[in-house]
């Protein structure tokens, strides 16, 4: 892979930049509280949280893949979290999930060095971003992060139509950024929908992985800290 030739540097949001659990958690404590869970029979916030955490992330999967509809990931990620926890139907709080859709977003969590990083590499390339975050989030947390300053175009699956890993929100991109494929490459941390996505498109990508999971062999390139992009660039 060769980085000298890059112009165009895509990448991912949440999970990448926006410190998506961190959020996540800090508004979920919040809601554990304003809903008085304790009293429902969830005493702990912890596995609360831990449940929910899997449950999204599997159903975000199968958003990426096209298999579940935005609307489907809404209705279920709280109802299957509270019912799995032993929480009968007719006591799960329905007006959660649009609590946490509003107070989530607002939260400004970045992952470590994110501006620092953003900073320097704006000095030397163009910036974008490609997300199947929902757009209206997506919006209000570039906004409340003071990110959109550093980002020549913000790409959202929904305005698109398709999901990553389909190639055609990567073509999509860089046809928004006027990028060639061997100018361009993708940073995200999900294989499914950012690395073999972007590679299966034919760019040339750099896995994400703080959480340091097992790196496939076809992956050539990946990163545990922004930090480190400051000398791969």
């Amino acid at each position: 892979m060769q980085l000298s030739n890059k112009q165009h540097i895509f990448f991912d949001l949440d999970h990448t930049i926006w410190d998506f659990d961190r959020n996540a958690e800090e508004t979920l404590k919040e809601l554990y509280h304003t809903y008085d869970l304790c009293s429902l029979g969830l005493n702990s916030c912890e596995d609360f949280i831990s449940t929910y955490t899997e449950n999204n992330h599997q159903l975000w999967a199968d958003y990426h893949l096209g298999k579940i509809t935005k609307d489907f990931l809404r209705s279920e990620r709280f109802s299957k979290t509270f019912i799995q926890l032993g929480i009968q139907p007719d006591l799960v709080p329905h007006q959660f999930e649009n609590d946490y859709v509003s107070i989530s977003p607002t939260k400004t969590n970045l992952f470590e060095a994110a501006e620092e990083v953003l900073s320097y590499l704006q000095q030397k390339y163009t910036l974008h971003i490609i997300s199947n975050g929902f757009k209206e989030t997506t919006l209000t947390k570039m906004d409340l992060s003071n990110l959109n300053p550093y980002f020549e175009h913000v790409i959202i699956s929904e305005d698109v139509g398709v999901n990553k890993p389909n190639p055609l929100i990567f073509e999509y991109a860089l046809d928004k950024a006027q990028a060639l494929k061997v100018e361009s490459i993708m940073i995200g941390d999900s294989l499914e929908a950012d690395i073999y996505g972007a590679m299966g498109f034919g760019m040339d990508t750099i896995f994400f992985n703080p959480l340091k999971k097992d790196k496939p062999a076809d992956v050539e390139r990946e990163i545990f800290h922004l930090r480190e992009l400051l000398q791969l660039f």
